[in-house]
Formats: C-alpha cells, sequence, structure tokens
C-alpha cells in the first residue's frame, strides 16, 4: 500500500489513532504518534510520512525533541500550528519527568539517579553540573543547579554546594553532570572536582554519594551512564 494514501482512505487497522486504541500507544512506531499530533498531511504525503522526514532529518527523536519552531517548520507540510504542538507535547514529557523527579525518589543507585535525572540532561548541548540533595533516607530533598559551562568545561565550587546542602539540612547528596558529546567516560577533571568535593564533605559531615555522568547508550556502550563510584574514585 502506498505511503502517501490519505490516512483516513486505509483501513482502520492501519491508521494510527485506531491502532492507539485497539493495541495501546506503546504499539505504535515514532512516526506514527508524530502522525497523530500532526493530525492531517500534505498532497502525496500522509502525516505518517510526514513523520518519517522529520526524523530522518533530525535523526532522533532527542534531536527532534531540541528543535525549535523554526527548526520544526523547515518540514514541508509542518506549519505553525503543527510545529507549536509538537514542541508542546515535547515540553509536557519534559515537565512530567520533571514532576516525577519531585516525588522524592529513592536516589540509592546510579541506575536511580540516572532514571530520574535522564530527560533533563539529555536536551542540553552544554554540561550542566547539578546536585542531588538528599534526606538521611536518600531521598531527593532539592535538585541544585549549580553551574552551566561550555562543551568541555565546568567551574564547580564547594563552597556554593555544600552552602546549599546546609540550608536544605540534607544529610548527603549527589553530584550528577552531562557529557554532550555521548561518552559518559569521566574526565580528569571531573575526577579532580568529584575529590575535591568528597573531602569537603567529610569535614562537613555531608556524604558525597555519586557522582553520575550521563551520555548516550551506544551499540558498543548500552549503558548512558557512568558512576564515579563504581569505577572506584571514591576508594582512591
Amino acid at each position: 500500500m502506498s505511503q502517501s494514501m490519505r490516512l483516513k482512505d486505509q483501513p482502520p487497522s492501519e491508521r494510527p489513532r485506531e491502532r492507539l486504541i485497539e493495541k495501546g500507544a506503546d504499539a505504535l512506531s515514532p512516526a506514527e504518534l508524530i502522525a497523530i499530533l500532526l493530525r492531517t498531511g500534505l498532497q502525496g504525503a500522509n502525516a505518517v510520512e510526514i513523520g518519517r522526514q522529520m526524523l530522518q532529518k533530525f535523526g532522533t527523536l532527542e534531536a527532534l525533541a531540541r528543535a525549535s519552531l523554526d527548526d520544526l517548520r523547515t518540514i514541508r507540510g509542518v506549519g505553525r500550528d503543527k510545529a507549536v504542538t509538537l514542541v508542546a507535547a515535547f515540553t509536557l514529557a519534559r515537565k512530567l519527568a520533571e514532576e516525577v523527579r519531585r516525588e522524592a525518589p529513592l536516589l540509592d543507585t546510579p541506575e536511580a539517579v540516572a532514571a530520574v535525572m535522564r530527560e533533563d540532561c539529555r536536551l542540553r548541548e552544554t554540561e550542566t553540573f547539578q546536585v542531588l540533595l538528599l534526606n538521611t533516607r536518600r531521598r531527593l530533598i532539592k535538585l541544585l543547579p549549580l553551574t552551566q559551562g561550555t562543551k568541555d568545561m565546568l567551574l564547580v565550587q564547594a563552597g556554593e554546594v555544600f552552602r546549599a546542602a546546609i540550608a536544605a539540612n540534607a544529610a548527603a547528596l549527589v553530584l550528577i553532570h552531562n557529557h554532550p558529546s555521548g561518552d559518559p567516560t569521566p574526565s580528569e577533571a571531573d575526577i579532580k572536582v568529584t575529590r575535591d568535593l568528597i573531602r569537603a564533605g567529610q569535614l562537613l559531615k555531608i556524604d558525597v554519594v555519586d557522582h553520575v555522568i550521563l551520555g548516550r547508550a551506544t551499540a558498543e556502550r548500552p549503558r548512558d551512564y557512568a558512576s564515579l563510584r563504581e569505577l572506584g574514585y571514591f576508594y582512591q
């Protein structure tokens, strides 16, 4: 069946909306989910085909989620209203992730930290150092967005970190930042910052639980994060 056939002319079992109702949203491809947001296509390309074209142009859903209104409108068939709908949908997904994070999750493993911070970090184009302030049960009290650097450098001040921790009555904290390159391997600067903050925390009786670096998973590297504690840098 031609990809450019209008969706309303296709059998109900092949239309994205009907497939979602029958099989659930997880059964749909990204292009089909985008098509539901777009609602209509144009002459020679239905909404699913436009969704495929968007994914082909931007390469990944992550890149598509970062796209501006003007970037989205460069796709033939995507006008102002459709671009606004897409930006709203991706922003709503990010706000949902923020809401889940505010529900005081248990952050006692690097996997849990990565799960909470992944959506926040994946769209950032520069390294951003953040601190998760925890209570005695390792539950989140507050997220401290500390500093945003260049693509390869962060400046972190121990005093700023621990003033915020003391003000929040935090018993522990987790350091986290992103590597825009996608490779979460810690740099020498990352290791030095970690050790400096561990020493400062020991003096103030505030436990630095871990330093988690978020990148992107690949076929060769299935985990999209690195834990400096797991790598042994907390024991040297």
